[in-house]
């Protein structure tokens, strides 16, 4: 929107060229995103508050958790207000791709709202089945994969790139549909086990959102993708304005969920915040980069699937509880350690993954 009215002045005033920049409007779009977080956030707690819009516990989760029942939820919201705001005040919307990504944070999104008013109005931890759940998000994340498919302009839009490989870049065909479908479903799940302490989601978001809005403005951008031997895809620059507006939001979120909460994210933010990661990896073609960066949310996830099987086939335990960050709380490690200790494994995965960019 602004960006449009900036373009239509430059006809009077050349100094409003400077907002055709990708780098600047990323800038403003976590700037705008940040300031809108931290101006409507006291307001959405207080808000909460009122109308006793609160967390319900699990009765079989860690006991330190109990002091948490009634602590203001669903404030995932506010991440979406600013992340929808300044994308659509900072990006050109004539992209494509913009909308698509548009698209799949809001429809995640009001999966995860109707889940959390569920558990608030029921008082039922559980919220939406997990039937009704897997549904909806496969109705989004295969329309989304179809389009994606189907829009495609180039070949590369298509095709999966190896990262750490020179020149190895498969065709993918129609598994790209089920590639896609399955990065964008496992992703939004993955961010929403994670989900489970203070700021222990938000900031691998944040970390592994800016990795990918560095990948979109060097692939985006002819000179610089043939300098790093990365494929080059027209229009996905844009993707550096959404990937700006979940730092802006993120971290004004933060600001309120940090240990000890005032505000927790909800599935109206996790599944939302995921699938938007899941898109835009595609989008830049790097899903496997995600699965590097995206560790914690893998690791999280993946001892669920364990501790399941493991105890559906043998009736024992793996992990004291699942996912993985319970597991540490049973063993006694207080919140913040694991929270922080977690925050440091995936600085060092993003930027494993950032050096796939010169390492091939």
């Amino acid at each position: 929107m602004l960006y449009s009215l900036a373009e239509y002045l430059t006809q009077f005033h050349s100094g409003f060229n400077v907002f055709q920049y990708l780098t600047m409007r990323g800038i403003l779009g976590v700037l705008t995103a940040l300031v809108i977080a931290l101006i409507v956030g006291p307001k959405m707690i207080q808000y909460l508050n009122s109308y006793n819009i609160g967390q319900t516990v699990r009765d079989d989760g860690p006991e330190s958790h109990f002091s948490k029942a009634g602590t203001p939820t669903m404030g995932g919201a506010l991440i979406l207000v600013a992340i929808v705001v300044s994308t659509i005040l900072w990006s050109d919307l004539s992209s494509r791709f913009v909308w698509v990504v548009l698209f799949v944070t809001i429809g995640f999104g009001a999966i995860g709202w109707v889940d959390d008013y569920r558990k608030i109005v029921y008082g039922n931890s559980k919220g939406l089945s997990a039937k009704s759940k897997y549904f909806w998000q496969s109705i989004f994340g295969l329309g989304t994969a179809l389009v994606l498919f189907y829009t495609a302009k180039f070949p590369i839009e298509t095709q999966l790139i190896v990262p750490f490989i020179k020149n190895i870049i498969i065709d993918l065909g129609w598994l790209y549909v089920v590639l896609t479908y399955f990065v964008i479903v496992g992703s939004s799940n993955a961010v929403n086990l994670t989900d489970g302490l203070d700021g222990l989601a938000i900031l691998p978001t944040v970390l592994v959102g800016g990795a990918l809005g560095v990948f979109a403005y060097l692939t985006g951008n002819i000179n610089f993708s043939a300098y790093l031997g990365i494929p080059y895809v027209p229009g996905v620059g844009e993707m550096v304005v959404f990937c700006g507006a979940i730092v802006g939001s993120g971290l004004g979120f933060l600001w309120f969920n940090t240990y000890p909460a005032q505000v927790f994210m909800g599935d109206v933010g996790a599944l939302a915040l995921g699938a938007a990661l899941g898109v835009i990896a595609v989008i830049v073609r790097q899903e496997l980069v995600l699965f590097i960066m995206g560790g914690i949310f893998v690791m999280e996830t993946v001892s669920v699937v364990l501790q399941v099987a493991s105890f559906k086939l043998t009736g024992r335990r793996i992990f004291r509880m699942a996912p993985l960050h319970h597991h540490y709380e049973l063993k006694g490690w207080p919140e913040p350690r694991i929270i922080v200790r977690f925050w440091i494994i995936t600085v060092v995965l993003v930027l494993i993954g950032l050096a796939s960019l010169k390492i091939r």
